[in-house]
C-alpha cells in the first residue's frame, strides 16, 4: 500500500518551469494543484523565478490552477497567490486529504483529471495519490528557475522510497 502511495504518476527530472504543458493535456489533465515552497518558490525566497512565472502564464491559459501549501503563512503564500492572481490554501496539512478535498470540490473536476505537482514524495505525492489525482514529482526550484543542486530532502525521500520497494531512486 505505501509503495503505491509513494509512486508518482510522473517523475520529472526538471522543475515546474520546464514541465511540458502539452504533455499534461495529452494525459487528460483539466486542472492543476501546485505546491508552493520549493516547487514554485525557491527556499528562503519570496520571488517566483521568471521562468516559473512564464510557465504559469502559459498554464493559466489551459488550466484552472490552485496553490496548495503546508506553509502556515497566509502572508507569504497569499502574496505569491495575489501576484499570480491564483486561489490558494495555506496550512494544508499534506498528506492529509481535508484541504485537498476542499480544493477538488471548488474545481468541480474529477480527481483523475487534476494533477498535483510538487517536490515532495511524503507530502505532495502521498496526498495526491490518496485521492486519485495524477501526481507529478518535480525537482525543487532554485532562484534562477533551475533544479536546486543542494536538495538533500528529495534525494533522501527517493532513497527511502526505493528501500520500501517503489522502484524509485
Amino acid at each position: 500500500m505505501l509503495r503505491e502511495l509513494l509512486r508518482p504518476n510522473w517523475l520529472m527530472e526538471c522543475t515546474l518551469a520546464e514541465l511540458p504543458i502539452e504533455a499534461l493535456q495529452e494525459r487528460g489533465i483539466k486542472a492543476l494543484v501546485l505546491d508552493v515552497d520549493r516547487t514554485l518558490l525557491p527556499r528562503h525566497h519570496g520571488v517566483v523565478p521568471a521562468s516559473a512565472q512564464r510557465w504559469l502564464a502559459e498554464a493559466k491559459q489551459h488550466f484552472p490552477i490552485h496553490l496548495l501549501s503546508n506553509n502556515p503563512s497566509r502572508q507569504r503564500i497569499g502574496s505569491v497567490a495575489q501576484l499570480l492572481d491564483l486561489p490558494f490554501t495555506t496550512s494544508a496539512g499534506k498528506p492529509r486529504r481535508t484541504a485537498l478535498r476542499r480544493v477538488l470540490a471548488q474545481l468541480q473536476i474529477p480527481a483523475s483529471q487534476v494533477a498535483l505537482v510538487g517536490d515532495r514524495l511524503f507530502t505532495d505525492v502521498i496526498a495526491g495519490n490518496r485521492l486519485g489525482l495524477f501526481t507529478v514529482l518535480v525537482k525543487p526550484i532554485d532562484p534562477e528557475g533551475r533544479p536546486c543542486q543542494r536538495d538533500r530532502l528529495q534525494r533522501f525521500e527517493l532513497r527511502m522510497a526505493a528501500l520500501i520497494g517503489t522502484g524509485l531512486g
